[in-house]
């Protein structure tokens, strides 16, 4: 008599959280210091998958933080936070969200920490980052995903 356990055959887990790669700049101190501060903030992530191996997956979460006062560039903040992660026994469907949101999620604190502490060193105030659903971007995304490869010109052989 065989008895299967379905949760056994899924495995996730963490094997490594990391700073990929880091930059920050501020072009125009120290001019920027001697006027008012009054920030416009902008944020761009992206997140990039590949497979390492079978089941094992590095996640790179990539955030820019620009922050300027009326049209000068007061500091600009590039971050990529990493992780390797073991996903087994999961459909193609079930692994989508896993890396694509999940990770990311997992990665976005530790990215949203290195930022602030970066904008602090660099004489300006904390950039607080708030809370960003993975889950809601990654759904807003899909839609746009299927139709980019639906309209991709195929090779033709």
């Amino acid at each position: 008599m065989s008895t299967e356990h379905p949760f056994n055959e899924r495995h996730f887990s963490i094997q490594r959280l990391y700073l990929k790669d880091l930059s920050f700049e501020s072009p125009n101190a120290p001019d920027i210091f001697r006027g008012p501060w009054k920030p416009q903030h902008e944020l761009t992530l992206n997140t990039r998958i590949t497979a390492l191996e079978t089941s094992v997956y590095e996640v790179v979460l990539a955030v820019t933080a620009t922050v300027k006062v009326e049209d000068k560039t007061a500091f600009l903040v590039e971050v990529q936070q990493a992780g390797i992660f073991v996903a087994q026994g999961f459909t193609e469907e079930e692994l989508r969200p896993l890396l694509g949101a999940y990770c990311p999620a997992l990665l976005f604190p530790y990215a949203r920490e290195v930022i602030s502490d970066l904008s602090t060193k660099g004489s300006f105030p904390p950039l607080i980052l708030q809370h960003i659903n993975f889950d809601v971007l990654f759904a807003q995304h899909q839609p746009q995903d299927a139709a980019e490869s639906k309209d991709s010109p195929k090779a033709q052989g």
